[in-house]
């Protein structure tokens, strides 16, 4: 381990959604700023978008070990790259609805209020969207919350199978519209558009770095300026605090497998819900003897991440959509139609290819012939169903005696849930697809998100207004450690049915200004308004 450690006014765990947008909206400052990143730059490279590579051989899934309740491993499906989770998501840049921040009661139980109001957050998410060039049209969800701004980008338009889709939803009564995406694509002049608008975003990385994740709008701006510093391949291991307890003096850094330290007058985490709870319970010492900022015992614990459900309809006609991820549907967000509690959201996910399905499907389509996955991708139509997971301190990170991550879970909301698949079902017949039969005659894959799926995972760190239920004050610093702040999805008191994604920027956006406040720097306006190449 090194003797002298590094001093920095900030140094910032994590580069994901929190961590990179937090860097570039604190970068103009002139602080000095450390970023730790445990991954390396993700490299851009053919198999970026080859399906097979990403789908089956899990080339971009890190190599890491978690673990159940019950003590049995498992590989989650989490990434370790500049960007974080960022680099392989859909770019689906969603509101949260404005109920959203106040009670909700559910069928399965009660989704809790956040102590800031949607009119807090708005301003936020109005410089998220700009920053992050959010494509979408305002007025066509119902459930749509108020916003003060337009989308700073026109929607992405629908290709003909996927409007004909929304053409069929609202002859039905139903107001399907635009999905806001996170994307650099300019439709009114492609031979100028970063983006190709080809078939392997969502859950693929971009190799023409058109996809508006985290470290193209986030941590490669923010170095653009010399008071910035990034470290790759640098883990934060530890957490150590002055003799009270009140303040981190130290981070100690596992950098290319040397033990290094670091100073920093502030010190922001954001490694991820799971990660960020590691952390802090791995940073025990006699003052926090049960985690750092633990007193209240509640670190680790209100564990979500979405009942997400993927599945797959099959058109009557072929569907050859390449870019299929640009509608949605919120009328079963609060309430179905014999249902008077909230369902959740649908949307469209990445066009089904078939080498997906040897991926997401290995053991039921080891013995498929290559040309029926070809024929049923040739006809998918595939939605993504988002109901709210409902916090419970039951479920909740722990760590093993190895110092393993440990996950302890249990569905919170499953009617919902199963209302809303079964609401879906219910309308493929007059939505130009398969009827899905009691006795299945047609098909219709579905498939679960599993535990080790853990792309849309939020709290174990939840913000409050009492130190003895919650871990974080409302601007995400540590009720017990004055300079410590979480600024990631670990916050979330409740995580709604919508992508997690551009509330943890926007609020990383809100939280930089209280940063820049603190340290007595003008607060930097964001913009976002980059030409789009």
């Amino acid at each position: 381990m090194t003797s002298a450690a590094s001093a920095y006014d900030v140094i910032i765990i994590g580069t994901g959604a929190g961590g990179g947008t937090l860097a570039r909206h604190l970068a103009p400052s002139g602080k000095r700023i450390l970023l730790l990143e445990r991954g390396d730059w993700l490299p851009r490279e053919p198999q970026n978008w080859d399906t097979a590579e990403v789908f089956v051989n899990n080339r971009y899934i890190s190599k890491d070990t978690w673990y159940n309740a019950d003590g049995n491993a498992f590989q989650p499906q989490v990434h370790y790259f500049v960007g974080g989770a960022t680099k392989l998501y859909g770019a689906a840049l969603y509101r949260m609805r404005a109920e959203d921040f106040g009670e909700l009661r559910h069928h399965d139980g009660v989704s809790p209020a956040w102590p800031i109001s949607y009119e807090v957050m708005e301003p936020y998410y109005t410089q998220a969207e700009q920053l992050y060039q959010v494509h979408g049209a305002r007025g066509e969800d119902p459930t749509e919350p108020p916003a003060s701004a337009p989308y700073p980008y026109p929607p992405v338009s629908h290709e003909p199978r996927v409007q004909k889709l929304s053409d069929d939803l609202a002859a039905t009564g139903h107001h399907p519209f635009h999905a806001p995406c996170g994307i650099m694509l300019n439709e009114a002049d492609m031979a100028y558009s970063r983006c190709v608008r080809c078939p392997t975003c969502d859950g693929f990385p971009c190799l023409v770095h058109a996809k508006a994740d985290a470290e193209v709008m986030g941590v490669r701006p923010a170095l653009e300026h010399p008071n910035v510093t990034l470290l790759t391949h640098a883990q934060a291991v530890r957490l150590e605090t002055n003799p009270a307890g009140n303040a981190i003096t130290e981070v100690i850094v596992d950098h290319e497998g040397h033990l290094e330290r670091y100073r920093g007058d502030l010190v922001i985490v954001s490694c991820g819900a799971a990660n960020s709870a590691k952390l802090l319970l791995a940073s025990a010492n006699d003052q926090h003897p049960s985690g750092l900022a633990n007193g209240s015992d509640e670190v680790g614990r209100n564990y979500m991440f979405h009942a997400s459900q993927a599945v797959l309809a099959l058109s009557r006609e072929p569907n050859p959509t390449v870019f299929q991820k640009t509608l949605g549907v919120n009328d079963y967000y609060f309430r179905g139609p014999d249902f008077d509690y909230p369902m959740g959201n649908i949307q469209m996910i990445g066009k089904s290819q078939a080498a997906m399905f040897r991926g997401e499907k290995p053991l039921e389509t080891k013995l498929a012939p290559t040309w029926s996955l070809k024929d049923v991708a040739s006809h998918a139509i595939d939605f993504w169903l988002s109901t709210e997971d409902l916090p419970s301190s039951d479920n909740r990170v722990t760590l093993d005696r190895a110092g393993n991550i440990q996950i302890k879970y249990r569905p919170s909301n499953p009617t919902a849930a199963e209302r809303l698949y079964h609401q879906l079902k219910s309308m493929l017949g007059r939505l130009g697809m398969h009827p899905d039969h009691l006795i299945h005659r047609f098909a219709y894959m579905k498939s679960e998100i599993p535990l080790a799926g853990v792309a849309h995972q939020v709290g174990t760190c939840r913000f409050g207004t009492d130190p003895a239920s919650s871990v974080l004050d409302v601007n995400c610093r540590a009720h017990e450690v004055d300079n410590l702040y979480v600024v990631d999805t670990s916050f979330f008191p409740s995580i709604s049915a919508v992508n997690p994604a551009l509330t943890a920027m926007a609020n990383a956006i809100r939280v930089g200004d209280h940063l820049l406040q603190r340290m007595g720097a003008p607060a930097q306006a964001v913009t976002g308004q980059q030409r789009v190449q």
